[in-house]
């Protein structure tokens, strides 16, 4: 073996869940191995077990005492909005002084002071901010993440944001997976013209994404005062017919039908859900649309209204965990969206575990390499300073990791 990690207190993991996202009962099953150990090979899991039995099958040419700690899989974020320029600091206030969030975008705050900032900014500087961000999650356990565009709304902007994320893989470790959203605002200059804006994401952005590969994965803000169910459903059809995954933002600040709209089309996952309708859910369930549920992101928001995480559990939804990371929602923790997914949505520890894990893993059609830990599966884990992994969402507000490893190598040690 190339690395074997051993004695440690607890090593948590969901399985079973590489071909279909956990639901459910389901999702609060976990495996469960007290003084464990892991053996790597080649980047890959080669075994998971007790450290006695494995000290005595393996030798490794690096060993890792990890007594008293907690193993757990990389975290996988499924909705970030990595690539971006600036910061808003000042619409913070403004939403503790209790403006809403759409008329700070009607006022041309939100996205759109995003969008301006970008287009200004250089692919360096764009990747300098990045790399940035992405140290952070790393520190934080996140070893693979989604990225979507969407502050350039321009053909050559977005391009030039997904070609960020194309040179990030190839120079840090945390795995980006590329939603192309051009469909994130109307710009300014399309405002009076939003059926032309639409037409040129379909017929000129969709075509030169995917000519040069860019992105997975076609993403749509689908809202009242954004894109509506017609225009989102031209643009994910758009996608799919050149190769796009669909995804959708839905019903995150009024019940808009997104979550309909989702299942009808057969969207991989549909994203925040806070108004979306029992009819709708159960679509969703039917179909096996990936609820990927945002606390942090309805934190920032200030409304105290939260997505019913219970009730898609009980209805059969597969629910997934992410950050939302953005310049409105700056939170790099998925710690810490574990913690609020815990106290605000009544998740149990163990469904975040399986929700900020293997199912998002599902969110990003990842799972047969990452989200959880078993043979044949790359080594993405992270060793936590604490003694059983129910204390993520316990314990909150500072960084439990003590060290992580990004295909059988130590990227982060922090002990």
């Amino acid at each position: 073996m190339d690395l074997l990690i051993g004695n440690a207190s607890e090593l948590a993991t969901p399985t079973g869940g590489d071909k279909e996202p956990l639901t459910s009962k389901r999702m609060q099953k976990l495996r469960i191995i007290t003084d464990a150990s892991l053996a790597i090979t080649e980047g890959r899991i080669a075994a998971v077990g007790k450290t006695s039995k494995l000290k005595s099958r393996f030798r490794a040419a690096e060993t890792i005492d990890a007594k008293g700690r907690t193993i757990i899989p990389g975290f996988v974020d499924p909705h970030t909005h990595l690539v971006f320029a600036g910061s808003r600091e000042a619409e913070f206030e403004m939403r503790v002084m209790g403006t809403s969030y759409m008329e700070i975008h009607r006022r041309g705050g939100g996205i759109l002071q995003t969008v301006g900032e970008t287009r200004r900014a250089s692919e360096q500087e764009l990747l300098e901010a990045c790399r940035r961000t992405l140290k952070v999650m790393l520190e934080h356990g996140t070893t693979t993440i989604e990225a979507k565009s969407g502050y350039g709304l321009t053909t050559r902007d977005e391009v030039k944001s997904l070609r960020v994320m194309q040179q990030l893989n190839r120079t840090q470790p945390v795995h980006i997976v590329p939603t192309f959203l051009g469909a994130h605002a109307i710009p300014p200059e399309f405002e009076k013209q939003p059926g032309k804006y639409v037409r040129l994401v379909a017929e000129e952005m969709i075509p030169t994404v995917t000519e040069h590969r860019l992105a997975e994965f076609c993403d749509v803000f689908c809202e009242e005062g954004v894109f509506n169910r017609e225009q989102s459903r031209r643009i994910l059809s758009a996608g799919k017919k050149h190769g796009l995954m669909p995804k959708l933002h839905a019903d995150e600040l009024s019940d808009s039908g997104g979550a309909k709209l989702a299942a009808d089309i057969g969207v991989v996952s549909a994203e925040h859900l806070l108004y979306a309708s029992n009819e709708g859910l159960k679509m969703m369930a039917e179909h096996g649309v990936i609820a990927v549920l945002l606390p942090a992101a309805a934190f920032a928001l200030m409304t105290e209204k939260y997505a019913d995480a219970r009730r898609m559990i009980r209805m059969g939804v597969p629910v997934a965990l992410g950050t939302d990371f953005n310049p409105s929602c700056w939170v790099e923790s998925q710690q810490l969206v574990i913690a609020l997914a815990c106290r605000q949505m009544k998740m149990t520890p163990s469904e975040a575990l399986v929700a900020s894990t293997i199912n998002a893993a599902h969110a990003v059609s990842r799972a047969g390499e990452v989200g959880s830990l078993e043979p044949g599966k790359k080594a993405d884990a992270v060793i936590l300073d604490v003694p059983n992994y129910n204390f993520l969402g316990y314990r909150f507000g500072t960084n439990l990791v003590n060290k992580v490893i990004k295909e059988g190598r130590l990227v982060v040690d922090r002990g």
